[in-house]
């Protein structure tokens, strides 16, 4: 069976890698795709009459979407109504991801853990609350906004400068008319993949995102510089106390309101001292979450994938590895802020897998396309050896302005 993967990151990498170790797959095609995947196709994953021409001409037997942007404008929708099976949820399921309010209000229905919180869609109604609300403040665009519509506001200045670029100076379009603004929680963070068709839950291994710029976590939000797993802070009872609280009610919740979620569920969570609390979902797989994660996966991707849509997810075997991976993001110097593309990569023999995430073929060259441009993943037996193993490799690899965090995995190191 040939498939297609919509998208061209580094987590579509991840993804086309995996599916490639299923049985039963023949060609991978990926579009946009990037420089690193060999069946690349030119369509970019908002073009979609032009993906589905390019399904019906490869005659693909199923499509994988990978971004949230084409997942919360219906494309799977669109693929199934033309017979194509997908992996990923429906227009009305991606919700959970496309508007933050939407998703604070379902947890409080239903009673799922998550921070305290107000909706505005007016800024004069936020800046009143966030003159007296407790500091510091979290200030979320509602709509998609690349990972990057979250601002921590330290004091009610910072607050008031967020809720002036999303609400009047428009930052981030129309994903910033309403804001949720809401209590800030401390703890450590785990992301927790999952897959589930609606009924049926399965989380993947856990893994620890790191989302600033800067070593120490410093600088402004990305769409994540690094990730490892497993996260040593989610144990298996913090595991299991998610699972009742948040993981089934969620799943829950979304199919008893009629939008029954069939896909890569993502949860991003706080271990506050209350317990778990939910700080945001996705609809997708998490980048780099997916390069951390996936490399660890033995059970036939495919498969499962195909289970979820199909309805019959506990007829999967969902096995991972008993081991630690390691991915380090490779960034264009200027990265989440402006950058500049066409530096030419040199890659020699690295110890590590590395796949592509903002890179171009230009006149038989490979170069930078992107912010973040390779991802670095080293699979080991400790977490350490994985950490060491994908830095070790990174000196193997070189572009104009490459920056990396030197730091990925330190906090998880304490943890463990």
């Amino acid at each position: 069976m040939d498939i297609l993967v919509v998208g061209g990151g580094g987590r579509e990498s991840a993804i086309v890698a995996a599916l490639k170790r299923s049985s039963g797959v023949g060609r991978v095609y990926c579009a946009p795709g990037n420089g690193g995947i060999p069946d690349s196709l030119s369509v970019d994953a908002m073009d979609f009459p032009g993906l589905l021409a390019a399904a019906k001409e490869k005659r693909v037997g199923f499509v994988v979407v990978g971004p949230d942007d084409p997942l919360a404008a219906g494309l799977v929708d669109l693929m199934e109504a033309n017979g194509f099976p997908c992996f990923g949820p429906d227009a009305k399921a991606a919700l959970i991801e496309a508007s933050k309010a939407f998703a604070k209000d379902l947890m409080r229905r239903h009673g799922v853990p998550t921070a305290s919180y107000r909706v505005f869609s007016d800024i004069v109604s936020a800046n009143s609350f966030v003159e007296s609300c407790p500091l510091p403040v979290v200030v979320k665009a509602d709509g998609l906004a690349l990972g990057k519509g979250v601002v921590v506001a330290a004091t009610r200045n910072d607050a008031k400068e967020a809720l002036r670029d999303a609400m009047a100076d428009h930052a981030f379009g129309k994903s910033g008319n309403t804001v949720v603004v809401e209590e800030f929680l401390t703890g450590p963070e785990v992301s927790v993949l999952s897959f589930t068709d609606g009924k049926t839950i399965v989380p993947m291994v856990s893994s620890m995102d790191h989302k600033r710029a800067f070593d120490g976590d410093r600088g402004p939000n990305t769409g994540g510089m690094g990730a490892v797993a497993p996260n040593p802070w989610y144990t298996p009872e913090i595991a299991k106390e998610c699972m009742e609280r948040i993981f089934r009610p969620t799943v829950d919740a979304m199919r008893s309101e009629g939008r029954p979620f069939k896909g890569c569920l993502y949860f991003g969570l706080m271990l506050t001292r209350e317990g778990p609390k939910v700080i945001e979902y996705n609809c997708r797989f998490g980048d780099p979450e997916a390069e951390a994660v996936l490399p660890l996966l033995e059970s036939d991707l495919l498969t499962i994938m195909r289970h979820v849509r199909d309805g019959c997810l506990e007829e999967s075997d969902v096995c991972f590895r008993d081991a630690s991976s390691c991915c380090i993001v490779l960034a264009s110097g200027g990265y989440p802020l402006a950058y500049e593309k066409g530096k030419r990569i040199f890659i020699g023999h690295p110890d590590a897998v590395v796949y592509h995430a903002g890179t171009a073929i230009r006149d038989g060259l490979l170069v930078t396309n992107g912010g973040r441009v390779l991802d670095v993943v080293s699979v080991a037996p400790t977490l350490r050896e994985a950490i060491g193993r994908a830095y070790g490799a990174v000196d193997e690899i070189s572009f104009e302005k490459m920056y990396m965090r030197r730091d990925i995995g330190r906090r998880a190191l304490t943890g463990a």
